[in-house]
């Protein structure tokens, strides 16, 4: 308390009002420049200050504003390209399952033609076994006849003398002419 009182007391040894001079005492004087310039700045500096923040308040909330407006236009695209991205999904999935439906019809269809073209084949081959067996029986036949008719007729030239040779001759004439007549 003595503190207290000393400070009042030594208000006393102020010089008087009638002189004007430096106070030198950096504490003293710092805290009263303080107090005027804070005092100043409330004073004239408050509307000031409030028109900054509120411009700055305005301009945080134009942001936020914006910035729900575009995150707003961003889930609706994302939603937009999620529906496109299910339905791209959904026809390459139809694709897919048609594309292999596909292929199996395709391969079912390229068995059953190989199936009848074999089958053609073996038929042609068959046909052509025949024909030619048809055809090398047919030489048989026709070397037989040929040799059977070169033995006949050596036969025939070794058994057949002159006059029996033209009552053959005649006969078969007779039966030509008589054939001729019918047919007349």
């Amino acid at each position: 308390m003595k503190n207290v009182t000393d400070s009042f007391v030594s208000l006393g040894y102020w010089p008087s009002a009638g002189s004007f001079g430096f106070n030198t005492d950096i504490f003293s004087t710092n805290l009263i420049n303080l107090s005027v310039v804070l005092g100043v700045l409330i004073f004239f500096g408050k509307g000031v200050l409030s028109d900054l923040l509120d411009n700055r308040k305005r301009r945080i909330l134009n942001t936020i504003r914006n910035s729900e407006e575009l995150r707003g236009g961003a889930i609706e695209q994302l939603e937009k390209a999620r529906a496109r991205l299910r339905k791209v999904e959904m026809e390459a999935d139809r694709y897919r399952v048609n594309g292999y439906s596909e292929i199996e019809r395709e391969k079912l269809n390229l068995i059953n033609s190989t199936s009848k073209t074999l089958e053609q084949l073996e038929n042609y081959k068959n046909e052509t076994i025949q024909f030619e067996q048809q055809r090398a029986i047919n030489q048989v036949r026709q070397r037989v006849f040929q040799q059977a008719l070169q033995g006949a007729l050596g036969t025939l030239n070794s058994c057949l003398n002159n006059e029996l040779h033209l009552r053959t001759i005649s006969a078969n004439i007779g039966m030509l002419e008589s054939m001729k007549g019918i047919t007349d």
